[in-house]
């Protein structure tokens, strides 16, 4: 590597060089390059003075390229393009909603959410090359912070610091029993009390929905089934549908994980019902902090015109 002390040709002196190997007249190359002959001949003799090597050969009717000049004129040639494309890609990247972004999204979102996202992401931004990686709430936040991801859809608050966190919608958990449990039958908003006395089965560690469930047991006392976890809601769907407890479930996961003829009951709460606020957050730090903002109201707008279960904020 050349050490930075070392004086570097400029981008102006190979621009000099290259227009009168090409024009082969230093007037003509000075003419194209809209500068005056004296400071085109300058830029040539500093070019030649840094690479210690004669480009040019001049005569008094024409001027020739030498052979150590072909190849530099090649290497110059290589150079101006890759500036020419560092900067049309510098270019693209200011213009907002353009190039990669990375969303995390977690397990008990992912699958409910991203049906209504994915096409409008592609729809009104198409020159953003989105990417999702789904992953537990712990996973994507270390991401975000380390930079891997963009941004993370996810349940708030997160208590992160350096992440703005832009709430998107709130939800309500629904009472989710095996369809002959004895409080599958009425249809009454249930007391958070009736919990009380069920064996209620959860997801396993690190879903952020297990700590929210665990959290509206604890507050009326009630326990969770220390025996039976579950690593999807799919499989908690299918274990209360099993008669192996009952759970609380999203309801933006209803549609989907009740409409396979899984024989499941559903009974709403008394208000104010438990539930969670889900939210996109991202690095206040980072360069694309007002683009992702503005992604959060295009997300809102989705869900809210995809009529899911949910109350978008804002």
């Amino acid at each position: 590597m050349i050490p930075i002390s070392e004086p570097m040709p400029t981008l102006a002196q190979l621009r000099s060089f290259l227009a009168v190997a090409e024009h082969l007249h230093f007037r003509e190359a000075a003419a194209a390059l809209r500068m005056s002959q004296p400071t085109l001949s300058g830029n040539i003799a500093s070019l030649e003075e840094i690479l210690d090597t004669q480009l040019l050969e001049r005569t008094t009717r024409k001027v020739l390229l030498t052979p150590a000049g072909e190849r530099v004129a090649e290497h110059a040639w290589r150079v101006l393009a890759a500036v020419e494309d560092l900067m049309g890609e510098a270019a693209q990247n200011r213009a907002p909603f353009n190039g990669p972004a990375h969303l995390g999204v977690i397990p008990t979102v992912a699958p409910y959410v991203l049906p209504a996202l994915l096409p409008m992401f592609a729809r009104r931004f198409p020159h953003l090359k989105l990417t999702v990686h789904e992953a537990k709430t712990e996973t994507i936040l270390e991401e975000v912070r380390e930079g891997r991801l963009d941004m993370v859809l996810l349940a708030l608050p997160t208590e992160t610091g350096g992440l703005v966190e832009e709430p998107l919608y709130d939800e309500d958990f629904l009472l989710a029993l095996p369809h002959d449990h004895p409080l599958a039958s009425d249809q009454e908003p249930l007391d958070r009390e009736a919990l009380k006395g069920l064996d209620i089965v959860l997801l396993n560690q690190g879903h952020c929905l297990r700590e929210q469930a665990i959290d509206v047991c604890r507050e009326v006392g009630a326990r969770a089934t220390a025996t039976t976890y579950a690593t999807s809601l799919p499989t908690l769907v299918q274990l209360v549908a099993g008669g192996l407890g009952v759970t609380l479930l999203p309801e933006s996961a209803v549609p989907v994980e009740t409409g396979k003829r899984v024989r499941l009951s559903l009974r709403r709460f008394a208000a104010p019902a438990p539930g969670r606020t889900i939210g996109l957050a991202y690095r206040a730090s980072s360069a694309r902090a007002a683009e992702y903002a503005q992604l959060a109201k295009a997300v809102r707008s989705a869900i809210r015109q995809r009529k899911l279960p949910v109350r978008v904020v804002g």
